[in-house]
């Protein structure tokens, strides 16, 4: 992973790489990262909201989540804000007092990543925040792959500490030679097991001081092949569409699982993550693209996880290629513009013909008057 310019963590395998960007904030910049959102709401003495994401903290790029927010019985709004935001992130009013709401994220992007609170408004006021809700992005490493965790910064720190979220020590790094201003420090793991599935921070300090910076934003490692099922894929309403359609790539399992993960191949977004639901005896979730286009084109996998356990992923399903052509009216278009050519070419060569015919004729006309 790399704490990178100005400060992120990012992961770095043999076999391919993880990216996961965050920030690592020094110590002395906290102030203004907290303050900002606690001057925004004059919070009362209310009881604090419930507060939870579905399908989970853990969103890849370009998945849905949703944020849910439930107050007191008189609630008739709610805030959400995000830390670091100088304004409310967004607000919603139940459809009855007391109601939860929801808070929709139709496509998690870098924006989106970060620590949400919720508040709600009644007659007596604010309540009192939430407690925090932290977004953050996920990877997929397989098992057995070689990586590099990698701390970057253009802060001068002297050494930096790699920490996974439960863990017990931090794993220190003196930093290497700097270059161009940047400091950093490489962890290399080897993903044999499932214990490097998780949530890692890096942390930057100074030789002559015990204290550690903010840690940087998470990057969470999801470790493929470690429960052994293989779920399978299949898209509705085939793997050949045109471009427009309307495509369903659905993921089954018939061992209870919590998520299922869909991977593209080649992809430089991360996978998307979808809640399992229960049909028929099957465990499933239904990836949709509506409308496909030639973008989606290419091979999928997907895996499936436990909702206790989400780093650590299934094997991955027998690859299925989506093979997009061009829409329906661009053939059209081309079978049109096919059509006019071949006119075209007719009248041209029946234009050449008269030419031919006139000419000859006057030939033997001319002939025969000589």
């Amino acid at each position: 992973m790399v704490c990178q310019d100005p400060r992120t963590l990012e992961a770095y395998g043999e076999v391919g790489a993880a990216q996961g960007p965050g920030q690592i904030s020094h110590r002395d910049s906290l102030p203004g990262l907290s303050v900002g959102l606690r001057t925004q709401v004059q919070a009362g003495t209310l009881p604090k909201p419930t507060f939870w994401a579905e399908p989970g903290p853990v969103i890849p790029s370009g998945s849905p989540v949703i944020i849910w927010c439930q107050g007191t019985p008189g609630a008739e709004e709610y805030r959400l804000d995000k830390e670091g935001s100088t304004a409310p992130w967004k607000r919603e009013k139940p459809l009855k007092p007391g109601d939860k709401v929801m808070f929709s994220i139709p496509h998690m992007t870098e924006l989106n990543v970060g620590i949400f609170r919720c508040y709600s408004l009644s007659p007596k006021g604010w309540s009192e925040p939430s407690d925090p809700l932290e977004l953050v992005r996920g990877q997929i490493m397989a098992s057995g792959q070689s990586l590099t965790l990698q701390c970057r910064s253009d802060v001068g720190y002297d050494r930096f500490a790699l920490h996974k979220e439960g863990g017990q020590d931090l794993s220190q790094s003196l930093v290497l030679q700097p270059q161009a201003g940047v400091s950093q420090a490489h962890f290399p793991l080897d993903i044999t097991n499932g214990s490097h599935g998780g949530r890692y921070r890096c942390y930057g300090g100074y030789n002559l001081s015990s204290e550690w910076s903010a840690p940087s934003d998470p990057l969470d490692i999801l470790v493929a092949g470690w429960l052994p099922d293989r779920p399978s894929l299949s898209v509705q309403p085939g793997p050949r569409v045109a471009s427009g359609e309307n495509v369903t790539l659905q993921c089954q399992s018939q061992s209870p699982r919590g998520t299922f993960i869909l991977s593209k191949e080649g992809a430089a977004d991360p996978p998307l993550r979808l809640r399992s639901e229960n049909r028929a005896q099957q465990f499933q979730a239904e990836f949709s693209m509506r409308p496909v286009t030639s973008a989606h084109g290419g091979t999928y996998r997907c895996y499936s996880s436990h909702s206790t356990s989400p780093f650590l992923l299934s094997l991955p399903s027998e690859p299925l290629e989506l093979l997009v052509s061009a829409s329906h009216s661009q053939d059209y278009t081309l079978e049109n513009s096919i059509r006019m050519g071949v006119a075209g070419l007719v009248l041209l060569a029946l234009g050449v013909l008269l030419f031919w015919s006139r000419n000859s004729q006057k030939q033997t006309q001319d002939a025969a008057r000589t």
